[in-house]
């Protein structure tokens, strides 16, 4: 008869947390993000995702007010693993979302009314596992700049850890965002994949 290897944790090991700390301290203006429990570092983005963001941010700037922020880079704490969190490129948040910081700058998934990605060098992060993280959390528009196949995917009404609406919109179509985000925002799929 054998028996099992037991494996005793070890308490002096680091968690991931700790790790993705050690990483950002290392790697200055890299992203670094604990998704699903795996440790993804993404590279600084290049000048057509600035602008992009830049357009994408100025076109949000109405929401910025009383109720609502627009914001980059800002946290989101996610409900599926320990440690796990996300930095969307650009959020629309309420406004009180200072009383909601979780930890590690990483605020609850609940002040979140919109979160939007622009691909770069690690577009899969962004069109799959961040799509079930986002939806998992409750996140309830998540919107993707998809610009290596050049369209905007503008996911909706997340249940149970998988988003219910999804469209696709290619160049020269505009679309409006859910009224949820804070109010009624048109945006032009060529601004927000900054082809125009």
């Amino acid at each position: 008869m054998s028996a099992a290897a037991v494996e005793h944790p070890c308490d002096d090991a680091p968690n991931l947390l700790e790790e993705a700390e050690k990483l950002s301290r290392k790697l200055p203006g890299y992203r670094v993000e604990i998704i699903g429990g795996e440790i993804t570092v993404t590279p600084p983005a290049d000048g057509h995702h600035g602008v992009s963001l830049t357009d994408l941010t100025l076109a949000l700037a109405g929401l910025h007010g009383e109720e609502t922020k627009v914001v980059q880079a800002m946290g989101v704490w996610l409900p599926d693993g320990p440690f796990d969190y996300a930095v969307p490129d650009l959020a629309v948040v309420d406004a009180d979302f200072a009383e909601r910081l979780v930890q590690y700058n990483c605020y609850d998934p609940a002040v979140f009314r919109l979160v939007l990605e622009v691909t770069s060098a690690n577009y899969g992060n962004d069109l799959k596992k961040k799509v079930l993280a986002y939806a998992i959390a409750g996140i309830p528009v998540y919107v993707i700049a998809d610009r290596r196949n050049r369209r905007v995917h503008v996911l909706t009404e997340p249940e149970y850890g998988e988003y219910r609406v999804h469209a696709v919109h290619p160049p020269g179509e505009s679309f409006t965002l859910p009224e949820s985000v804070g109010g009624a925002v048109t945006l032009e799929v060529d601004r927000v994949l900054g082809l125009g």
